[in-house]
Parts: structure tokens; sequence; C-alpha cells
């Protein structure tokens, strides 16, 4: 049997004072730990996406990545679902702590099924699918009146009446977590799918991600104003679809193609422009495209207390309605165009990027 060649990493003493470290033995990178007096070694990065574990935390004896919690045995580098880190082994020897240059256990990685939302976007097939997000807050069986889900509403009918297939998912109806942060950890432990949609089975976060990435050729999003925002609601449900557009930052993937997004915007406070504008920002960040007047609006200005008359103008409001059809109109008739034409190349480089943007805005002229 080959002898084993040991790598020196330092004085027991000093490296007993803190429980989880990276050290490097030879060229690699160990997660050094201590409990009690033992040490383990195993890689220092997480079989999920790479994450640091050398920088993680201890649950006993688990070792626990800091970007989305997988943990391993700190020793022998298993882990409940049989996956295994390359472990090493550790001796100490007059006072210093000696690792293995060479793993004593292989790496593990045992087949998992992909999520459902992982598989690739396929071109839709079909009727023009319509898809509405209603981003109002109420209170769990107190319904009451909202002004932008009843013109969102209007319009989900009138493409209905065009012959779309229409969806309208109420957003206070979903029970999903507040985006975690883990972009702010690293931008690779940003992951498609959501890192929390995968962790967590009862997250229904799923069915927007699913709405918008696999089904939809058109996205209308409708909000309340609040306090010249949108509502906070809206803003926890695109907190958490950062992981669709930090793909293009980080991988130059592309999950949307060709789809089409417009707004509906309400409310008794007025700054609707700045509403709109951010909603653009955001949507057209994941590669949506937008038709002329992409959003309808009413607002009846900051000194409007009596809202129930704001209510009552826009549920018999003629123009509005009309508005909320011809919103719609616009959009299916701008899908409809992107469906006749190619779909453009996926870029492979970084700086692809503006070129698929202009690639896609050149499908609209007449001569393609």
């Amino acid at each position: 049997m080959t002898d084993i060649r040991w790598v020196d990493v330092g004085a027991a003493a000093e490296l007993a004072r803190t429980p989880v470290r990276t050290v490097k033995v030879g060229d690699r990178s160990v997660a050094l730990t201590c409990v009690a007096g033992r040490f383990g070694a195993v890689s220092a990065r997480c079989l999920h996406v790479g994450g640091p574990l050398g920088e993680g935390r201890l649950d006993g004896d688990e070792l626990v990545c800091p970007w989305h919690y997988w943990s391993f045995d700190r020793v022998t580098g298993r882990s409940r679902y049989g996956d295994a880190l390359a472990a090493y082994t550790v001796r100490v020897e007059d006072g210093r702590v000696l690792v293995s240059a060479e793993p004593a256990s292989a790496r593990v990685v045992r087949p998992h099924t992909p999520h459902p939302l992982a598989r690739t976007p396929e071109p839709p097939r079909g009727p023009i699918r319509v898809l509405g997000l209603s981003t109002t807050a109420m209170t769990a069986g107190q319904p009451r009146y909202s002004t932008s889900e009843d013109l969102l509403q209007t319009a989900l009918s009138h493409a209905g009446t065009r012959g779309c297939e229409t969806q309208l998912q109420r957003v206070r109806d979903l029970q999903f977590r507040e985006c975690e942060g883990f972009y702010s950890k690293a931008a690779r432990a940003c992951t498609w799918p959501c890192s929390i949609t995968m962790m967590d089975p009862a997250d229904q976060m799923e069915r927007i991600y699913e709405g918008v990435v696999h089904w939809a050729d058109v996205i209308l999003v409708a909000t309340p104003i609040r306090w010249g925002s949108a509502s906070s609601l809206y803003f926890k449900m695109i907190e958490r679809m950062n992981c669709i557009q930090n793909q293009e930052t980080t991988a130059d993937r592309y999950l949307l193609r060709n789809k089409v997004a417009a707004f509906v915007i309400t409310g008794g406070q007025d700054n609707v422009q700045g509403v709109a504008g951010q909603m653009m920002t955001f949507f057209g960040e994941l590669g949506c495209q937008f038709p002329q007047f992409p959003f309808i609006a009413h607002s009846r200005g900051w000194s409007a207390e009596d809202m129930e008359n704001n209510t009552s103008y826009v549920r018999e409001s003629t123009a509005l309605h009309d508005g909320a059809r011809a919103l719609a109109e616009r959009c299916v008739q701008m899908a409809t165009l992107f469906r006749s034409q190619a779909a453009p190349a996926q870029p492979t480089t970084r700086g692809g990027r503006k070129a698929h943007e202009l690639d896609t805005h050149a499908q609209l002229r007449p001569d393609r």
C-alpha cells in the first residue's frame, strides 16, 4: 500500500480556536473543522453549486453550506441524500495538524431528478397565452373590490374573446417565502430554478415561475399605487424573480424570449409614471418586449381621500375598461407578430445581450 503523504496545515492549538475554516492542501481548498478537539477535513466546495463550505457553520457534526444550507458530515463528507464530499484523513502530531494530500474517500454525486422548472423553455404552440398577475393584497376570506384587478380581468376577458388562453394568478392567494438574498452572498448563489423553490416543495412561487417562463406569451401585471410605489406584494414577487434576470448576467442564458409585458396601475395616490417606469425597467431586464402604450393607469391624485368615489369611478368608467381591452389587444397583436417570426439565435457570449435585444426588436421590421 502506498504511504500516505501528509500536508502540515498549521498549529493544532491555533486551528482549534475556529470551528470552521478553509485551508490549502496542495492546490486543493479543504474545509477544516474542529469539535471538542477532534478535527475533520472535507472538500471546501459544496456539491450543490460550489458554495464555500469553509465559510459555513456547524450544526453538531454537520457542516452547513452558507449559500443554500446543504449539509454534510464534517468528517466523512456524506450527506443524508447519499451524496458525499471528498474527505481527507487528519491527524495531530507534535502539536501540528496534518491532512492527507489525497482524499481518503472520493466525491460522490448521485443522480437527482431535475426540477420541472429546469427544462428548456420551448416555443409555444396553439392559441396566444395571456397571463394576468394581480398584486393587490387582501384579507383572506374578506373579499373587496380592487380597481387594478377589475381592469386586469377586463383585459383578460377581451383576450379570451380573441381566442387566447388566459390565466389569472392572484399573487395574494399564493404562499411563498420572501427572497432570502442569495445573490447578496455571491452572484452564482442565485440559481435557476430558485434555490428556495428547489428546497421547499410547499413554496408556491413555482406557479408564477411556470407561468412567466414556460407558459405565457403575454404577461399583464396589475398593481395599486401604495405611497407612490407598486404594492409590497408586487415587490415581494419580483424580488423572487431576480433569479430569472440573474441567469442573463451570470450565464448568458435567456429564459424569456419574445414575451410581451404590459401593466395596469391604479390608486388613490399619484406617481403613475414612477410606478410604470420601475415596472418597465424590471420586466425589460427580464427580456420582455412592450407594445406601444404599454400601460393603462388611473389616479385621482394626492388629495383625493374619498376612496369610495375612486372605486366607484373605476367600476363605472367606460373609458378605463375600454382602455384595458385596447391594452390587451395591443399585446395580443404583438405576441401574434412574434409567433409569426423565427426565434432569435441564443447568444453565446456575455456581450451578446444587447445584440440579442436589437435582433428581437428588428423582428418588428416588415422586411424581416
